[in-house]
């Protein structure tokens, strides 16, 4: 059975490509589809705030989503449970930290402790580390990608941002220009 393709994945594919390994010289297919894969995901907003509180509200706090993904103190109820979360913040911390910047606080507001562009990066490398972690059975195959996610946390922050910056630059265009 063939899987459908999102319908943005050859436009995120090319985006991707030309900021990672055109710009930025990084030559790693398995990153670049990840990232295209995420981009998809997330071009649905349901999905970039699909973790739940206990009463069925998305959870935007970034060390609330940190807490629910401990496998002993938090909401996860088992390590595969762990892993998906740990996952989904890797994903959200790099998807908020390059394509969308603005929702970064830099200071506090009002008694919560707001989320810095620091907050994601340590978040998002932490938990793409700990799903490079499950590298057994189903998971092996993955665990080499996560360890480099992880690695290269900054440098696809910086991929996506060159991404962002060119859509940005394509809506200034007149539209006989595109």
């Amino acid at each position: 059975m063939q899987t459908q393709v999102h319908p943005l994945e050859p436009y995120f594919q090319q985006a991707v490509h030309d900021s990672y390994e055109g710009k930025l010289g990084l030559n790693d297919p398995d990153v670049t589809g990840y990232v295209t894969r995420m981009l998809c995901e997330f071009s649905d907003s349901v999905n970039l705030f699909r973790l739940r509180d206990g009463m069925g509200r998305p959870v935007e706090d970034l060390d609330e989503m940190m807490r629910a993904a401990d496998p002993v103190t938090g909401t996860a109820a088992s390590f595969d449970a762990e892993r998906s979360m740990r996952k989904y913040i890797g994903d959200y911390a790099l998807f908020v930290a390059g394509m969308y910047p603005e929702g970064i606080d830099s200071g506090l507001n009002g008694l919560a402790r707001s989320r810095t562009l620091g907050d994601l990066i340590r978040a998002g490398k932490e938990s793409y580390y700990i799903v490079s972690q499950f590298n057994l059975f189903e998971y092996k195959k993955e665990a080499a990608l996560f360890a480099r996610l992880s690695e290269r946390f900054e440098s696809c922050i910086l991929g996506l941002a060159l991404i962002r910056e060119d859509l940005s630059d394509r809506r200034a265009l007149p539209p006989d220009a595109h």
